[in-house]
């Protein structure tokens, strides 16, 4: 018989390769005897771990485009603002943040090109409609990948309580068969040794 891990890892998977948690709906296949129980309730437990991990991981990840896509949506319009500016305009005075709490006025004449932040201390000079079509493409690549990260989180709670479901027939399985161990033994005894209370 194959073992839990090993049927995990030939399941079906989501199109971002989150595997498909087993569902157990007969116990007796996955566990033979109560000797094999606590070996799939711990292969339940470490599976259950690890896609709690990764549910930790895809919020953090959503919740940091969550914060993103505001930064770009704001970027972009602003480059859309200063494209349609005519090369004759007058300097417009603006504010605008050096930090979360730092901000410093600046005249902006007429341009024809934008200083984009790349990341990692990197910003680099693009004429204004280059910008504006990398900025429209960074923001689809952040709305695509929130709407992954969030069926994603469907995915591994849906996961996650397959497995905890998985995980309770197992021990409600393994207790009954204790049980039933015991009314044998039980049973036994009592035919050999007549009533107790009699």
């Amino acid at each position: 018989m194959a073992s839990i891990v090993e049927r995990a890892k030939d399941a079906p998977t989501n199109p971002r390769g989150i595997p498909l948690a087993p569902f157990v709906d007969r116990v007796e296949d996955y566990v033979t005897d109560r000797s094999e129980v606590e070996t799939t309730v711990n292969s339940f437990k470490e599976m259950i771990s690890k896609y709690q991990f990764m549910e930790v991981n895809t919020q953090r990840r959503a919740a940091g485009l969550r914060d993103k896509i505001p930064d770009i949506q704001k970027t972009l319009e602003t480059v859309k603002f200063l494209k349609t500016r005519k090369s004759d305009a007058d300097p417009i005075e603006t504010t605008f943040e050096l930090n979360d709490t730092l901000y410093a006025k600046a005249e902006i004449p007429p341009t024809d090109e934008v200083y984009l932040w790349l990341g990692a201390n990197v910003m680099l000079a693009y004429p204004i409609p280059e910008a504006e079509e990398l900025l429209k493409s960074k923001l689809d690549t952040a709305k695509k990948s929130l709407a992954n990260c969030e069926e994603d989180l469907e995915f591994l709670r849906e996961q996650i309580t397959t497995l905890e479901v998985a995980f309770a027939r197992v021990y409600n399985w393994d207790v009954a068969q204790r049980r039933k161990e015991r009314q044998e033994v039980d049973s036994i005894g009592g035919k050999k040794g007549g009533s107790p209370n009699g």
